[in-house]
């Protein structure tokens, strides 16, 4: 079965947009894993726009509790939650950013994904050119690892040398998603979705893991998992949190109406 982590950023964004604490990333966290997902994924960046290193340690300690208590009691959850930390592993520590590496060596995740984002991108937007950040990326997939971590690296579905990868040290690679979404949504997705699977398969056979993540939904998702019926793990927010809003809006309307109602003065 294809694993599913939420990814969580959406909410510190709408928390951020605010300047208090609501809504909260890690209440967040606990409804989609008492709703049954199989992890929570970050995306902390050095600017902080939206997942913020406190909350990395939030969720982190959170997760911690949760894994405790179930060794405790054998009872939820029913199965392991992961945390996955993306971001890019390049970028420099700054004033409330301590890096990338030193938030993993502090919150120990299940999974490291390197992503080669910037902070002008206002999105992950392109994987990495294994061929030219091989090098750099080695010695950092090596001492993640020994952080306990498993690592995945963000690669384009039409990347050349995948088997790279492995080569670099990485357990797993996550195809960038976002063109056979798009293609999907135009109806005309043949092409893009031969991509990821040719990517996969490739992957796959150098001894790699396939995780794919951004601008999956309810629509897309199943033709991507059927056509890659070894795909490890979906990593999805922004589509996933849109969706929740809209369908858990309207019984949060009726509750409010409720109360409204309840305490109304009679004329």
């Amino acid at each position: 079965m294809t694993a599913l982590s939420v990814n969580v950023n959406k909410i510190a964004v709408l928390r951020n947009s605010r300047g208090h604490g609501l809504p909260d990333p890690v209440e967040a966290a606990r409804v989609a894993i008492a709703a049954g997902a199989h992890g929570i994924t970050v995306h902390p960046r050095p600017d902080q726009r939206h997942i913020r290193s406190d909350d990395v340690f939030r969720i982190a300690a959170e997760l911690d509790l949760l894994h405790r208590a179930a060794a405790s009691s054998g009872s939820f959850p029913a199965h392991a939650v992961e945390f996955n930390i993306e971001g890019n592993p390049f970028a420099p520590p700054r004033d409330g950013y301590p890096g990338f590496v030193e938030l993993v060596r502090r919150t120990r995740p299940t999974q490291a994904t390197l992503v080669p984002d910037s902070d002008a991108q206002l999105t992950s937007d392109h994987g990495f050119d294994l061929a030219r950040d091989g090098e750099r990326l080695a010695p950092l997939v090596r001492e993640l690892k020994s952080l306990g971590c498993r690592v995945s690296l963000f690669v384009d579905p039409d990347v050349r040398d995948v088997e790279r990868a492995a080569d670099i040290g990485a357990d797993r690679i996550e195809i960038y998603t976002e063109a056979y979404a798009r293609a999907f949504a135009s109806g005309d997705f043949d092409s893009a979705l031969a991509d990821c699977v040719r990517t996969a398969g490739r992957a796959r056979a150098a001894g790699l893991g396939v995780n794919a993540g951004h601008d999956l939904d309810r629509k897309n998702l199943g033709t991507l998992v059927h056509a890659i019926p070894f795909l490890a793990e979906v990593s999805i927010g922004h589509a996933l949190i849109s969706e929740a809003l809209y369908e858990g809006l309207a019984p949060t309307v009726n509750a409010y109406l409720a109360i409204c109602e309840s305490f109304a003065n009679p004329r």
